[in-house]
């Protein structure tokens, strides 16, 4: 089960990998859902702090990993979409197209699905439920792995903030069930 964490400033103004704040707001909301969650066998979280506040407000002892750091933007971290639009339009069409791509100097598309798919592939034998919260551009990645996307298909997955998306089964073969919000 794969929770996308409550908003932050980051999300609010669209920029890349910002850090910024959770929203107290929706961390009281979460506070309020945690009792939606059934409980897991293991929670992990991305060593992010607003996934790691999202993780307390949710009631989860989750262990933070690097497997599912966000995407690494590299030198567009903290810079708005739309600062990176009108400075470098032709890259930002590169990499929203080719999922290979990484003008910024961080990690590509293609590489986040690779290393989240592999740690996926690597719980699919913990007994009991596992759950992850992490940022959207992680869950987007793990849905792609697990249903065997192209890579290119992580732009047209939404994650809401505060939702869940349910992933069942084994390596080799996933299934989806469908997000819905917790708050």
């Amino acid at each position: 089960m794969l929770v996308a964490p409550v908003i932050g400033s980051e999300l609010r103004s669209a920029r890349f990998g910002d850090d910024g704040p959770p929203d107290e707001a929706a961390l009281a909301a979460a506070r309020t859902a945690a009792c939606a969650l059934p409980a897991p066998a293991r929670a992990f979280t991305s060593p992010a702090p607003r996934c790691r506040r999202t993780a307390e407000a949710l009631g989860l002892g989750a262990e933070p990993t690097p497997h599912l750091a966000d995407l690494d933007v590299g030198a567009w971290r903290g810079r708005s979409l739309d600062e990176v639009a009108a400075t470098d339009p032709a890259a930002l069409a590169v990499w929203m197209s080719d999922p290979a791509a990484a003008p910024h100097g961080g990690e590509s598309v293609a590489a986040l699905v690779t290393r989240v798919g592999g740690w996926l592939d690597g719980r699919a034998g913990d007994a009991g439920r596992v759950l992850v919260v992490a940022e959207p551009a992680v869950v987007r990645a793990a849905v792609v792995h697990a249903l065997g996307l192209p890579p290119a298909a992580f732009w047209r997955l939404d994650v809401r903030p505060l939702s869940v998306t349910e992933l069942s089964g084994r390596a080799g073969r996933w299934n989806l069930r469908c997000g819905r919000d917790l708050g």
